[in-house]
């Protein structure tokens, strides 16, 4: 297993002795040609593929592959506005909202659902100020590409209608899950949902969406083995491990990913002791709300977390193996395409060291094929029979992204560079771009991913463009910072995205924008009319409420005897409750 490490570690000491610097010319020259790619893949679905889900490549025509929605449209969606291409950003938003139904008869993946379709929506809903789309009141709080969200959503949860809280794999958008699904689903297929999930709670206000994805996540935590590693597929009934397999890579990968980007997005500590380990993890408890999530009074002692684990069971010289989940022995010395987002991960968490390593080696997998292939045998050097293609993924040069981000090295770029002519010359054709069916000899697959256009060419321009406004780039004044929420009190798009497992940019501040928003206005409420309460009144246990309506603005908010009405809305304009509010002489804090 050595021969290949060294290998690696010399063809990178090489290419980093003689590093291209590029320059800003050069960089903004490479974005023209990622741009050039990006429209020749774009125009050649428009022209002949859509409605359907994907474009096929070799035959210039069109196939539904994960639900038929014209998927690829809806993943491309903010890519385009990456691109600075408002005006296809507007009308592609108004396009899907006239022809995209998710009341059919269909079988859709729970998991590639809600990454590509809810997370798209979403992501695409709050970047439309930014695009120049006429905004409803109190956006990003509300919205067409919100409901839309919302609505597909919806036509998953049916999934997690199971006694554990883990979901079914696929679900019929119009009739639920078959009485004959089959209950086995991977590992990622149950914790990949926080993200959007919890976005869609805390902009809509339903708290239902975040607590099935954390109910689902918590209900895995508790199947991992006593040396802290979860298998790779599960039977979300009997909480029994059909695949045993651990590792970091297909089946397992996103779950991770979502643990460490959850916790960040969220501040939230649960998801982070989750995958970090600490000495304390939250206890479950029954229908949280989303005012108490981040809150972790009730902990107990955690023996192992998944890092640690991962670590230590898995790691050998900066590769990371597949092992069996309870007793940590190898079952399977190869490398997976997609455990290429893991140095990326690892950059988030502050692993810079170990990043920088474990990229190395998959660089050099890169370079000896021109791609990733889906499978490497570490001990062979080689790739795994029947393992050979290479779909345009992503994962390599998201990692290139982020190292770039931390680090600064032009190595990065020249990956970047090298991915750009390494797909331009085997996988272009007339027609976009195919799949890579073997990398030894470059033969083609007549399907061209969403995820090419969603996550692919995205990462490469984000990678080329270190001043983009996703990295928080811009100053004051430039437009880089938009106002959000009912009187625009919240400053949206300041930086600190986070991106789904499709690339799809998240922005945190948009989250605490709505939730937080109603929180305060809430708490206002509640201290109006405590405030307004005889004093013996504030003393009595509450009357149960009564049914009615809410009262008018005309009406007194000073409750009767033995009575409780919802609270009407105020007269006054609402500030945010974190600053001081002077209210009848008094002043309030958040903390009071």
């Amino acid at each position: 297993m050595r021969a290949p490490v060294y290998a690696a570690l010399f063809v990178w000491l090489l290419n980093d002795a003689a590093a291209h610097q590029f320059t800003e010319e050069e960089m903004a020259a490479v974005r023209q040609r990622i741009k050039s790619m990006f429209y020749h893949a774009y125009n050649s679905y428009l022209d002949n593929a859509f409605p359907y889900d994907e474009l096929r490549p070799l035959t210039c025509d069109g196939q539904d592959t994960w639900g038929s929605f014209s998927l690829t449209l809806i993943d491309a969606l903010d890519t385009l506005l990456v691109l600075g291409n408002h005006t296809e950003f507007q009308r592609v938003a108004s396009l899907l909202q006239d022809t995209v139904d998710f009341d059919i008869d269909v079988n859709a993946s729970v998991f590639e659902t809600n990454i590509r379709v809810v997370g798209g929506l979403l992501s695409a809903h709050l970047l439309a100020g930014r695009a120049g789309m006429e905004l409803e009141p109190g956006w990003p709080c509300s919205g067409p590409l919100l409901r839309m969200a919302e609505d597909a959503a919806r036509k998953l949860l049916p999934a997690f209608q199971t006694a554990t809280g883990m979901p079914y794999g696929t679900v019929n958008l119009l009739h639920g899950v078959s009485p004959t699904e089959t209950p086995v689903t991977c590992t990622a297929g149950v914790g990949t949902f926080i993200l959007e999930f919890a976005t869609l709670s805390r902009l809509t206000g339903d708290e239902t969406f975040e607590n099935v994805a954390r109910r689902a996540l918590r209900a895995l935590w508790k199947t991992r083995s006593d040396i802290g590693l979860v298998g790779n597929h599960i039977d979300i009934l009997s909480k029994k491990w059909v695949a045993q397999d651990a590792g970091i890579g297909a089946g397992v990968d996103s779950y991770f990913e979502y643990l460490v980007k959850g916790s960040i997005m969220l501040q939230d500590e649960e998801l982070l002791h989750m995958f970090l380990g600490n000495t304390q993890i939250k206890k479950e408890k029954p229908a949280e709300s989303l005012q108490s999530t981040s809150r972790h009074r009730d902990a107990l002692f955690v023996p192992s977390e998944y890092d640690r684990a991962i670590q230590n069971y898995t790691r050998f010289d900066d590769w990371y193996l597949w092992v069996q989940m309870h007793k940590g022995t190898v079952s399977m010395p190869v490398f997976q395409s997609l455990e290429a987002f893991w140095p990326g991960l690892q950059s988030l968490l502050g692993n810079l060291d170990s990043a920088v390593r474990t990229f190395q080696n998959y660089y050099s997998v890169w370079r000896q094929f021109g791609g990733l292939p889906e499978f490497y045998s570490i001990p062979q050097g080689y790739t795994v029979d029947k393992r050979e293609g290479y779909p345009l993924r992503p994962e390599l040069i998201e990692s290139a992204m982020y190292l770039f981000r931390a680090t600064g090295d032009h190595t990065y770029l020249q990956l970047g560079l090298d991915a750009l002519e390494s797909i331009e010359r085997i996988a272009k054709t007339p027609c976009g771009y195919a799949t890579v069916k073997d990398l030894r000899d470059h033969q083609l697959d007549n399907r061209m991913e969403s995820f090419f256009l969603a996550e692919t060419i995205k990462y490469l321009y984000l990678l080329f463009d270190p001043a983009h406004f996703l990295h928080g780039g811009g100053t004051e004044g430039d437009g880089s910072w938009e106002e959000g929420g009912e009187g625009g009190q919240c400053i949206l798009g300041a930086g600190g995205f986070i991106f789904n497992t499709e690339a799809h940019p998240l922005d945190p501040a948009a989250l605490y924008c709505c939730s937080r928003h109603a929180r305060d206005r809430q708490e206002l409420r509640d201290i109006l009319l405590s405030l307004s309460q005889p004093a013996e009144e504030k003393t009595k246990p509450p009357a149960k409420q009564t049914d009615g309506p809410p009262a008018s603005q005309s009406e007194s908010i000073a409750l009767k005897p033995g009575e409780r009405k919802t609270p009407p809305l105020l007269s006054c304009p609402v500030q945010p409750f974190s600053a001081r509010l002077s209210i009848l002489g008094q002043v309030f804090t958040d903390t009071t």
